[in-house]
């Protein structure tokens, strides 16, 4: 019988202020894969290890420690993934590392990052011409610092090529059981995800949990003060003929000024609080999909179901599902 096949080897690599569980997450999951083959009586497919700039403790953004099993050295390791945290912009100002890890990515067979990780591989040229995830709070930044890395906000994960990026945090478990799924056939990550208690696939992207308005005030006074009141009064005829006219702009001129300074049309954006609004009332209110829909301006709940699909990717009943996991599953009606 020929030698059962070496377990690939999974490697992490941390820094000081890095986001624990974008390390210990995905090796989980690889080493709950690795058990689960074994109690088939299969040897083990996965080994899994931490590395840093130099082996030893690395004091993670919660004051907790890992241990690095090895320094910046590659051989051995089949797949290399970046960790993320609040120490990212330390780890990108690094020449060492950032040298090291621009070096070593072709003699790895697969390469990835978890959460803002994604920095790290962007500052070494590994994005370049790539598509690419992160944090949904630092997608803007990543595409704005790198703009030859192709960034999609809404994804989970992405693989291009051998490159496989991630959203946020947890994100990174959903891009292991991919890779096992990539290793080794949909059984085994499904074995795996549910001895995890954790989707295969999850639903949605990660648009769903982030906060869709931030970071779009207009530069104007008089526009700022508007998007203060449509904010407010998401059930109000928010048309461009109605805004203008608050504005005291004429419609051709207020889309155009609202383009400029929001970067989305007055349509775009006016979905996007009105999903907000809807999400806030979700989580924190029983009262029925009908009502919310009416309260925030989608006239009833298909509106707010096909405006949920689109921006979201998940229904409103799903949505309050996975964020209010107490709530009354009557308050919803069947169609919303």
């Amino acid at each position: 019988m020929p030698e059962p096949s070496p377990p690939r080897r999974i490697a992490v690599l941390a820094f000081p202020g890095v986001e624990l569980l974008d390390v210990v997450g995905p090796l989980e999951v690889f080493a709950a894969a690795s058990a689960l083959h074994c109690k088939a009586g299969a040897p083990p497919v996965y080994a899994v290890e931490v590395m840093a700039a130099r082996p030893g403790p690395v004091r993670a953004a919660s004051g907790l420690v890992v241990l690095a099993d090895r320094g910046l050295d590659e051989a051995g390791i089949d797949t290399l993934l970046v960790a993320g945290g609040a120490g990212i912009e330390a780890a990108v100002a690094d020449p060492v590392l950032v040298a090291w890890l621009r070096a070593a990515a072709p003699r790895l067979r697969r390469l990835g990052s978890v959460c803002t990780g994604a920095m790290l591989l962007a500052e070494a040229g590994l994005l370049d011409g790539r598509r690419a995830v992160t944090h949904w709070n630092w997608c803007e930044r990543l595409g704005r610092r790198y703009p030859a890395v192709r960034v999609e906000p809404d994804p989970i994960f992405i693989q291009d090529g051998p490159v496989w990026t991630s959203a946020g945090v947890t994100a990174g478990m959903d891009l292991a059981l991919a890779l096992i799924e990539a290793d080794h056939g949909r059984d085994l990550a499904l074995a795996t995800a549910r001895d995890l208690v954790m989707f295969l696939k999850r639903p949605g992207g990660q648009s769903q949990f982030s906060a869709a308005l931030a970071g779009q005030a207009a530069e104007r006074r008089p526009l700022r003060a508007l998007q203060d009141w449509m904010l407010a009064h998401p059930e109000a005829e928010l048309s461009v003929p109605a805004l203008a006219e608050r504005a005291g702009m004429s419609p051709r001129n207020f889309a155009r000024a609202f383009v400029r300074e929001i970067g989305a049309t007055p349509a775009a954006y006016v979905e996007r609080l009105r999903v907000e609004a809807a999400r806030r009332r979700l989580e924190e209110t029983d009262l029925p999909g009908e009502t919310i829909a009416r309260a925030c301006g989608f006239g009833n709940g298909d509106g707010m179901r096909r405006a949920f699909l689109r921006r979201l990717g998940v229904a409103p009943r799903e949505y309050r599902e996975r964020f209010r996991p107490m709530a009354a599953p009557e308050v919803m009606e069947e169609r919303a």
